[in-house]
């Protein structure tokens, strides 16, 4: 499934969760839903900040986009499919997947689909879950993305990390552990083998905390094993000046280290490497 040019460089995915800084899962002081109006947004101005910056470098990417978030900013889905992206689902709400009932699930994902579609004019084919919330016990949840019409699963994290990780293949394969045995087309998340170890580089606080050179040698090592790297960010990765809500140490590190390095490093990987959206490099094509 990995996708050459014709210089032999692999191309790799470049991809976008567009949510607001208040769907950080698991913080208390923003987990109500009845609140999420009343908070400043900064979905809108940081995702046009992306589309600015990969229009600048001619690449596409594949943005997985909140239901809600769509619904706040009805305008935001077409002006990604205008400008020649791939539009896919991230849920509704930003519930855990592990944490939802089949039909909640199934409400939840359908919901999300029909006014991404709507908005955009786009078909859409691909999902990813909130904070890669796909776990072993949740593998009902490929079957209802089938009858939905989804094409491909973007959520399997293969390391061990705090609310996901699926112990599954590195770089593109066909996930076969449905309920029904139909498989799957799945683009996990990249992680670099380092000893007894699996580490993620590639997107969100990974990225963020990392410096060039380790980006840069990840991006080697896994396109020397003729894999794709998969990059994920969040529009709050690019806003040092977001509010900062009450929450343990570890989760304030995690979410806010690094944020001002965000722009410089998403700029290096434009310049150094080739991408294309999360649909191409599994060989399928949605719109």
């Amino acid at each position: 499934m990995t996708t050459r040019q014709d210089d032999n460089q692999i191309i790799n995915a470049m991809s976008f969760d567009i949510e607001d800084w208040f769907h950080i899962v698991g913080i208390r002081a923003t987990e109500d839903p009845e609140q999420w109006s009343e908070f400043p947004s900064i979905a809108l101005e940081r995702t046009r900040g992306i589309l600015q910056t990969l229009q600048q470098h001619q690449v596409r990417g594949t943005f997985f986009m909140l239901g809600w978030t769509a619904q706040q900013h009805p305008e935001l889905a077409r002006e990604i499919a205008d400008a020649g992206h791939e539009l896919a689902l991230h849920s509704w709400w930003h519930r855990r997947v592990d944490q939802l009932t089949p039909e909640q699930f199934r409400e939840d994902i359908s919901r999300n689909k029909d006014l991404i579609e709507q908005q955009s004019g786009q078909r859409v084919i691909g999902f990813r879950a909130p904070t890669f919330s796909l776990v072993p016990g949740t593998e009902w949840a490929f079957d209802i993305m089938h009858e939905l019409g989804l094409e491909y699963d973007a959520s399997l994290f293969p390391a061990r990390r705090g609310h996901g990780g699926y112990p599954c293949s590195d770089g593109p394969h066909e996930f076969t552990g449905t309920p029904s045995g139909r498989p799957m087309p799945e683009l996990p998340m990249t992680v670099l083998p380092i000893g007894p170890f699996r580490v993620a580089f590639s997107g969100g606080g990974y990225l963020r905390l990392f410096p060039k050179w380790f980006i840069r040698w990840g991006f080697a090592r896994t396109n020397a094993r003729n894999l794709p790297v998969v990059v994920y960010l969040h529009p709050r990765d690019f806003a040092p000046d977001q509010p900062r809500p009450s929450m343990p140490p570890h989760r304030r590190f995690k979410s806010y280290v690094g944020l001002s390095t965000t722009q410089g490093k998403f700029e290096m990987m434009l310049e150094n490497y080739r991408f294309d959206t999360c649909a191409s490099i599994l060989g399928l094509e949605s719109g």
